[in-house]
């Protein structure tokens, strides 16, 4: 844990251990707000894993409330994901009343992300490939949304931070290409490093983009009432809505 917590500290749950998103993460977050981590073990990116991950989250969530973390953030969306919108917001509600803290999700922070751009219609990108992009659709349509398309990356899971920035690129200006209506972009996963492309995207499409690094970079500030805007990675850091 990083010793100056003069704004705050935030106790993060990461999914998995690789190098990546979290360091940029890191990089991004205002000086006093202190980072608190520990790492599960997901490695194959399947819903079978997700759904059995749960009870990990939960013990690192008793770690971190017992380290007297101000927040505490269980990042990777597709696990809370699968549990479907409503549940993954019964579990939240459950676990904030047994371990008297607040909690959010990666996934609780694009709803709110989305909301907070007032942006009702969106097309989103993942890097996972099949049905699991239908689970994730259907969780933004439980939350409310009209989700045009979730289009998945044909990517193998461990692969995914190998992929250069004009290849997310490319693939994500697709996927809104095929679906102009969309007021938004919405981009699952910190493993895409993708956090410099989200101003780009939105110069180019018009459109603002919700990804998850800039996501989580806004919502550990809301949760610690703190609102210090980032220049660079796009909208919801540069206004902080």
């Amino acid at each position: 844990m990083a010793s100056n917590n003069k704004l705050g500290t935030v106790g993060i749950v990461r999914p998995t251990a690789r190098s990546g998103g979290f360091e940029d993460l890191l990089r991004m977050l205002p000086e006093g707000i202190a980072v608190a981590h520990t790492c599960l073990t997901v490695q194959r990116g399947t819903v079978e894993e997700f759904k059995k991950v749960v009870q990990q989250y939960e013990e690192k969530v008793a770690e971190m409330a017992e380290a007297k973390v101000d927040v505490v953030n269980p990042s990777g969306a597709p696990p809370f994901m699968v549990l479907g919108y409503d549940g993954e917001r019964k579990l939240i509600g459950d676990w904030e009343a047994k371990y008297k803290i607040p909690v959010f999700t990666s996934g609780s922070s694009h709803v709110d992300a989305l909301r907070a751009l007032s942006a009702k219609k969106f097309v989103g990108t993942s890097y996972f490939r099949g049905d699991l992009n239908k689970i994730y659709a259907k969780y933004f349509v439980d939350a409310g949304f009209d989700v045009l398309d979730m289009v998945g990356m044909d990517v193998d899971f461990e692969r995914v931070p190998e992929l250069s920035s004009k290849q997310v690129y490319d693939f994500v200006k697709g996927a809104f290409l095929a679906n102009r209506e969309a007021e938004a972009i919405y981009m699952l996963g910190p493993a895409w490093r993708a956090s410099d492309m989200v101003e780009k995207l939105e110069h180019d499409l018009g459109v603002p983009v919700v990804h998850a690094l800039p996501a989580q970079y806004w919502d550990i500030q809301r949760h610690l009432h703190v609102r210090i805007p980032a220049a660079g990675l796009g909208r919801l850091a540069a206004e902080m809505p």
